[in-house]
């Protein structure tokens, strides 16, 4: 699976953006998706779950109620709606593939870089 994150961008805190995380290659229906993203000079972070049928999802503390994370499987794509954005949600974000047989976030996209200024 390749996946293509792109959406990413400068905005004001208290500003919106919506990432879009595309994938070739496979269906993404047979995996649960995931958004991370990693500050500079910082630990990569869980940010948002979502599982496969889209019915199940699970957030960060740090963005719940800010963040809504979303699936459209006919096309292939996963989203995560940012809203109230705050300084300290500036990083690069990476969506990634999780294999149900493993648990394990085995395919990662390259990231978008997010910067919210103050």
């Amino acid at each position: 699976v390749q996946l293509q994150a792109s959406g990413g961008g400068l905005v004001q805190a208290g500003g919106s953006l919506r990432l879009s995380c595309v994938g070739s290659g496979r269906t993404l229906r047979n995996y649960h998706m995931g958004w991370f993203r990693q500050a500079p000079g910082k630990e990569r972070e869980f940010v948002a779950h979502i599982d496969r049928g889209g019915s199940g999802t699970d957030y960060a503390d740090s963005v719940k109620g800010r963040f809504t994370i979303s699936r459209d499987n006919a096309k292939n794509t996963v989203y995560l709606e940012m809203n109230s954005l705050k300084p300290e949600d500036t990083a690069v974000y990476h969506c990634a593939a999780k294999t149900i047989l493993t648990g394990e976030y085995l395919y990662w996209g390259q990231g978008t870089l997010v910067t919210v200024s103050s």
